[in-house]
């Protein structure tokens, strides 16, 4: 695993899309196509953004599976991640190939198709974040290590549950599902390279146990601590509590 430090977030992004694009020119280059996961959430802005200008990219080429999804949630609400994905992702790169976790419909059928779908063919790279509870895609404290399905149904903790509050997506707590689609730690972990995209400070805690404590169910990212091809993309608010030998590896 490398860590790599910016001052900033628009820093951060841009470089961790530079190497987005890199191991996506490089799939298609090698192989006609390139499969990817993509992460939502208020940490990806900067990121998405800059990707999504890098030019030279065919994204006709390019399969995109998604994360996560809150079950029950409609794609008209603003926390929807799958119409952050279509305002954010989609739309402005006009990507045609996509698999995005339907939250009104029935969660486990959902899990069925998508888990079929991204089983399909190996996973060229996952961009990933980490949640202020150490969770990876919606895999909260302690996260479930040993599926082998590539989608699960989860319930949601209250420290997950308030990050999304925190950030402004919902009102209060009582407005957040408990319940969520996501992918799987072991799909995760089967893409062929990881980008992990962590900026702010209110993240510095959560990437201090899941780089320094060991690797746990209770720190659901620090799994990718075991992944040959992990580059983490920090910026000095989330590498404040990090000890220095820790960045340098």
């Amino acid at each position: 695993m490398i860590i790599k430090v910016f001052n900033d977030k628009i820093q951060l992004g841009e470089a961790a899309a530079m190497q987005a694009a890199n191991i996506i020119n490089r799939a298609i280059s090698e192989r006609g196509r390139a499969r990817i996961i993509a992460a939502t959430g208020a940490s990806q802005f900067e990121f998405l953004d800059a990707l999504t200008r890098t030019p030279g990219i065919d994204w006709s080429k390019v399969e995109m599976f998604h994360l996560d999804e809150y079950v029950g949630l409609p794609i008209t609400h603003p926390a929807s991640f799958r119409k952050y994905l279509m305002e954010r992702f989609i739309e402005p790169t006009r990507m045609t190939n996509y698999h995005l976790l339907d939250g009104e419909a029935d969660p486990r059928e959902v899990c069925r198709r998508a888990s079929k779908a991204i089983s399909a063919a190996p996973i060229d790279v996952a961009f990933v974040g980490i949640g202020e509870n150490g969770h990876l895609a919606f895999n909260d404290p302690p996260a479930d290590f040993e599926t082998e399905d590539p989608y699960i149904v989860v319930t949601l903790d209250e420290a997950c549950r308030l990050q999304q509050v925190g950030e402004g997506w919902f009102a209060g707590l009582n407005d957040v599902p408990k319940q969520a689609i996501s992918m799987t730690v072991k799909q995760i972990l089967r893409a062929g390279e990881i980008v992990c995209i962590v900026p702010d400070a209110r993240k510095a805690q959560a990437v201090k146990n899941c780089f320094e404590n060991e690797i746990s169910p209770q720190y659901p990212a620090s799994i990718l601590r075991t992944h040959d091809n992990t580059t983490v993309y920090l910026d000095d608010a989330s590498a404040s509590l990090l000890k220095p030998q820790t960045i340098a590896r």
